[in-house]
Parts: structure tokens; sequence; C-alpha cells
């Protein structure tokens, strides 16, 4: 990989890959941190990264530096332990956008990394597979029951309305 097939890269893919962290960990500046250690361990690895696959290099590597940041944020305190007082809203409103966020949000990681990627960037099952180190058909079923728990969570619209 040359120095311009990086510079590329850079254009072309940053936007996607914080949105990607973004929606996985809703944290701008942790997701830009994740990003900039992506290219930078692709910099550092420039020699051995194949200019073709880079975009795969880049999803793959800002994916097991996200699982790995959370892990360490799970060990040192558990978020979902707190005692936080809720948001209440006036009216009882409720938001078909939130409730699609809360249910996005307790999805396993794997299934909420390849929906993602599907529904929200329009990745193929194929790129997803790559970046994820999985088959096809493995990316298709972890789709599927992610699809399902939300279908599940979300339950009839006469119940969210």
């Amino acid at each position: 990989m040359t120095v311009n097939e990086y510079n590329k890269a850079v254009n072309l893919y940053s936007d996607r890959l914080f949105r990607f962290v973004l929606k996985s960990i809703r944290d701008t500046f942790a997701a830009e941190d994740i990003v900039q250690d992506s290219y930078e361990k692709l910099w550092k690895n420039v020699e051995n990264v194949d200019g073709a696959k880079v975009k795969s290099y880049l999803f793959t590597t800002a994916y097991h530096t996200m699982i790995d940041r959370i892990r360490k944020e799970k060990r040192s305190a558990y978020l979902e332990e707190l005692n936080l007082p809720e948001e209440s809203h006036e009216n009882n409103y409720s938001d078909l956008g939130e409730i699609l966020k809360e249910a996005v949000n307790r999805l396993p990681e794997i299934q909420r990394m390849v929906l993602l990627l599907r529904d929200y960037e329009g990745y193929s099952y194929n790129e997803i597979g790559e970046m994820a180190n999985l088959n096809e058909s493995q990316v298709k079923v972890y789709i599927y029951r992610a699809r399902v728990f939300l279908k599940n969570y979300i339950g009839k619209m006469e119940m969210v309305v």
C-alpha cells in the first residue's frame, strides 16, 4: 500500500468508519479515538495491507478496537448496575426512534454490528462477512436474529403509540 492509497483510504472511509463506531458506542470522543487508532494501526501496518482490502481492514480493526474498549470499560464500571433516575417524558410521549435506539442498544455486540452495517450503512452480506470474519450465512443469521429481537422488543404498534 502506498502513501497515496493510504490518503485515499482516509478520504473515502473515515466518515463511514466514524458513523459505524458512533452508532455502536454513542460517544463522539470515544468514536473519534477509535477511528484515529484504526488509522494509526493501518499506518503502522501499511506495508502489509493490500490497497484493495483496506476498507475491510479498517472496519475490522475499528470493530476490534471498539470491543476492547467496551470490555475495558465494563471491567472498570458496569453501567447497567447503576441506579440512575430515568428520564421521564411529560404527557407519556413516546418516540419510535427512541424505542428503536434502546432496542438496538440491547442487542448482543455481533448482532448490533452486522445490523448497523447492513441496515444503516448499506453494506452487502459479503462485505460484512469480510469485515467481521464471518461467512455470508452467519451474517444473515445474525441479522435475522437481531430483527426478530427488535420486532419482539418493540411489540405491537398500538402499544408504542
